[in-house]
C-alpha cells in the first residue's frame, strides 16, 4: 500500500489564520467524524486551543456505530472538554449544542456583564478536518445556508465571520489536515471517509484496507453487502474478496471503479453504521 500525504498550501495558511484569531475566540468547537474520532483529530487544533473552553462534536453520529460513539464520548471527555454526538444533517440536538456553547462561554459573559456590557457577543470557531460537516453545523446554527456544503473536501476556502441567533458569532474555517501522517492507518481512514480528495490516493489500496477492517469488526455488514454467506466471505483474502465483489456488482474486472463505488457507499452509510477507530 502506498503512503498517503496531502498538505496543500491553503491548509498551512488556514492554520496560521486560525492561530491569529484565537485571541478573539471565546469557545473552540472541534468537529470530528464520529466514525473516526481519533483519526479525525487534528493535533494542531489541540495545540491552538490552549486553556480556552473546548467543545468536541462527534458529527455524522447517525452513520457511526452507536455503541462505539458512546465509548468515544466517555474517552474524549475530560477537564475543559465537553463531548456531544450530533447528526447535523438531520438537525438533531442543535438546541443542545447552543446551550453547551452558552455554558462554555458563561464565565466570559459574566465577566463582561460585570463591567456593564449588555448581551455580550459569544465568538466561536468551528474547526476540523475536511468534510467533517462543519459547514452543515454552521448552517443549522445560523438558520440558513450561509456556508458552502459539499460531500467532498476543500469546499470552504477562506475564513468568514457569520452571525447566528442568541448573540453568537461563528468563525467558519477551511478543513485543516496536518503535514504528515505518522501512522499511515490514519491516512487510510481519512481517505476512506472522504477527508482527502479521491484523486490523491489509489482507491483500491484504501478499499483493501477498508475490507480488512470491516471483516474484522462488521462481518455481518460485509456479508449483506456482498450478498453472500459468512463462510464465503471469511474463507478468501481481501484481494480475492475485492475482485469477487467487483464482479458481483457487474463491473467485471474494473476493480478501481468498484473501489470508488465501495468508498462512496460507505460514506453514505449504505454499508452499515460503522466506526473504524476503536477506543
Amino acid at each position: 500500500m502506498a503512503n498517503i500525504q496531502w498538505y496543500p498550501g491553503h491548509m498551512n495558511k488556514a492554520r496560521n489564520q486560525l492561530e491569529d484569531k484565537m485571541g478573539l475566540i471565546d469557545v473552540l468547537v472541534e468537529v470530528l467524524d464520529a466514525r473516526i474520532p481519533e483519526s479525525s483529530r487534528n493535533p494542531m487544533i489541540s495545540e491552538l486551543v490552549g486553556d480556552k473552553p473546548h467543545l468536541i462534536i462527534l458529527n455524522k453520529a447517525d452513520l457511526a456505530d452507536p455503541v462505539m460513539t458512546k465509548m468515544w464520548q466517555k474517552k474524549l471527555s475530560g477537564k475543559g472538554k465537553v463531548v456531544m454526538a450530533l447528526d447535523s444533517l438531520h438537525s438533531t440536538n442543535m438546541q443542545v449544542l447552543i446551550r453547551m456553547i452558552k455554558k462554555a462561554a458563561s464565565s466570559k459573559v459574566a465577566k463582561l456583564e460585570s463591567k456593564g456590557a449588555s448581551n455580550p457577543v459569544i465568538r466561536i470557531a468551528l474547526a476540523g478536518v475536511p468534510n467533517c460537516g462543519k459547514s452543515t453545523i454552521i448552517n443549522r446554527l445560523v438558520g440558513r445556508n450561509v456556508a458552502a456544503v459539499g460531500n467532498k473536501p476543500g469546499v470552504t476556502k477562506g475564513q468568514t465571520w457569520l452571525k447566528a441567533p442568541y448573540n453568537i458569532q461563528i468563525l467558519d474555517t477551511p478543513g485543516i489536515l496536518w503535514p504528515k501522517f505518522e501512522d499511515q492507518e490514519v491516512g487510510y481512514k481519512l481517505a476512506a471517509l472522504g477527508s482527502i480528495k479521491d484523486s490523491i490516493f489509489s482507491a483500491d489500496d484504501v478499499a483493501l484496507y477498508l475490507l480488512s477492517k470491516l471483516r474484522k469488526y462488521y462481518l455481518n455488514d460485509v456479508v449483506k453487502f456482498a450478498r453472500s454467506t459468512k463462510e464465503e466471505v471469511s474463507k478468501i483474502n481481501d484481494t480475492d474478496l475485492l475482485l469477487a465483489l467487483t464482479e458481483q456488482y457487474g463491473m467485471r474486472d474494473d476493480y478501481d471503479r468498484f473501489s470508488l463505488y465501495l468508498l462512496q457507499r460507505l460514506r453514505k452509510g449504505k454499508v452499515g453504521r460503522i466506526t473504524l477507530d476503536r477506543p
